[in-house]
């Protein structure tokens, strides 16, 4: 572990060195047209529709072909995309967007309100793994107009949660392409097409995705780009060596080793920094699955989480870009964080005792039980997390097996089959509570929605609790309910939130206007140009 530590230590130097890195000598050049954009693709969900799949592994495909109603600025304030303009009624039950005209789909069909009601109906409300309980109260989208939409919901919609949830759960799909078909089996979710920036072109599974500029976008004189290729390399050494020889430009979110992250640091070709990540803020997490009787009893839970050394694991092994995480809502959302929680700090001993008082007595080999640890595939920390989990609950007498699986059967297995008994992953928390976190938590989350509550445990007076919240016009009163989720939450733990982090970003300084937004890796690189 000192080997881990003295390389984490000179990974945040490295680091330090780069996010500070001004971007002000670029200030006066003129952007360039033409060039190849060559993107890192560490893992395949076999899905590139963002309005079927919320998850950054969707959005960094298509979020350059597909556009949401409302994106984000560089401030982090709600902007326009393909709504212009929206209002609210005072009682939050009416929502009304006016669109932008002349907007047309990759296939020369007029983009208009028809294709924002159906997406809201039959995506957002009954598919979309976060939309499903955004959206919840929604019971129609009028459409006077070809470029209105108005939302009615039976129940307040603070427009502020609203716009917050938009640049990830806005993304809208064409009527026509779905209109009629298997909306979960429609080849379009492979071979996506919207109104963006960029056009797809071709999928090539474990190969590679293509994207060309579209010469009809909305946005005059852009894309800059004329390509966009994504390289799937699952090996993260494999792809830091491919950020050397150009091969590639960049590499998000956190994919590539902590190794990599100081080597590349120290390389004036490049800049390592969590910019351009801000909106995009994660929590490491614990799921417990409800339906093991073992895990079921809130005894064996918490003795699981006072067996882990949290400040340990992010000193030796995470660093700077790491804190200790005290629930569902990050120390990042000044808005709705609470503080003074229920906690768990390490204490081996408490957790002896109270795995004894559960009925867990040690057996042979000084073994009280086995479990199955199904961690996901996305980065680097979740498999140190995943390592140090089995090693600490070893240590109580708990025999962990760790059952790896790619990205497709990591989320087939957890959130569609339940064929698992603890999973690790990353919680992303999207600026409001109601728009990627209470889904954690919230029972009727549709089975095999990934990033929901899939482990078996229902508490009506923590979803009565998420409903008011969600629907809560007053500001305080919201922030009030949501401390009190947290509570209910850490209390009764259904899954533990113990480490926070903001993802890190590999990029090439070819790159120009990059990084610029809080959600950048997401969002549609309009703008981005390469200098030569």
């Amino acid at each position: 572990m000192e080997m881990n530590r003295r390389a984490l230590l000179l990974t945040s130097a490295a680091l330090a060195a780069n996010v500070v890195a001004p971007e002000a000598a670029f200030a006066q050049e003129q952007p360039r047209r033409g060039g190849i954009m060559t993107v890192h693709f560490p893992t395949e969900q076999r899905i590139l529709n963002p309005s079927l799949q919320a998850s950054t592994g969707v959005y960094i495909v298509g979020g350059k072909i597909q556009e949401p109603l409302v994106d984000l600025d560089a401030a982090g304030n709600p902007a326009p995309c393909l709504a212009e303009s929206w209002e609210a009624t005072p009682d939050g039950k009416t929502i009304t967007f006016k669109l932008r005209q002349g907007v047309t789909w990759h296939d020369g069909r007029p983009f208009t309100s028809a294709d924002v009601q159906f997406t809201a109906m039959e995506m957002w409300k009954k598919i979309l793994n976060y939309g499903t309980t955004l959206q919840l109260f929604l019971e129609a989208v009028d459409t006077p107009d070809a470029h209105t939409a108005i939302f009615r919901y039976s129940r307040p919609m603070p427009l502020n949660l609203l716009l917050r949830a938009l640049p990830d759960l806005g993304y809208v799909s064409a009527k026509h392409i779905y209109e009629g078909t298997d909306i979960r089996q429609n080849p379009a979710n492979t071979a996506p097409m919207g109104t963006g920036p960029f056009r797809f072109v071709q999928y090539e599974r474990g190969q590679f995705i293509i994207a060309d500029r579209n010469p009809n976008y909305w946005r005059n004189n852009m894309p800059y780009l004329d390509r966009v290729v994504w390289r799937v390399v699952s090996d993260r050494s494999a792809a830091a060596a491919q950020m050397e020889s150009g091969q590639l430009l960049f590499s998000p979110f956190s994919a590539l080793s902590i190794a990599d992250f100081t080597r590349l640091g120290r390389d004036p070709r490049f800049e390592v920094t969590t910019r351009g990540n801000e909106g995009n803020a994660r929590t490491n997490t614990l799921e417990f699955n409800f339906r093991n009787p073992i895990l079921a009893d809130i005894r064996v839970r918490r003795a699981i989480a006072h067996a882990l050394d949290i400040p340990f694991f992010i000193e030796n092994f995470l660093g700077p870009f790491a804190k200790v995480g005290t629930g569902p809502i990050p120390t990042t959302s000044p808005d709705f964080y609470p503080a003074n929680m229920p906690q768990y700090p390490f204490n081996r001993a408490q957790a002896n005792r109270m795995l004894d008082e559960a009925g867990h007595r040690r057996g042979a080999g000084g073994v009280r039980f086995n479990l199955r640890l199904n961690p996901a595939p996305w980065g680097e920390d979740i498999a140190l997390w995943s390592t140090f989990i089995q090693q600490s609950l070893n240590e109580v007498g708990i025999r962990v097996e760790i059952v790896r699986l790619d990205a497709a059967g990591f989320l087939r297995t957890v959130y569609n089959d339940w064929n698992f008994d603890l999973a690790t992953g990353w919680h992303q928390y999207r600026n409001d509570p109601a728009v990627s976190t209470t889904v954690w938590y919230r029972s009727g989350q549709p089975r095999g929605a990934p990033w929901t509550n899939q482990w078996g445990w229902t508490d009506a007076e923590t979803d009565q609790v998420i409903d008011a919240a969600a629907t809560e016009l007053d500001t305080a009163r919201r922030k009030a309910l949501y401390a009190d989720f947290v509570r209910r939450a850490n209390t009764e733990l259904p899954l533990w939130m113990p480490i926070e982090q903001i993802f890190v970003s590999v990029i090439n300084r070819r790159l120009r206007n990059h990084s610029n937004t809080p959600r950048w890796a997401s969002s549609s690189w309009h703008d981005l140009w390469l200098a030569s």
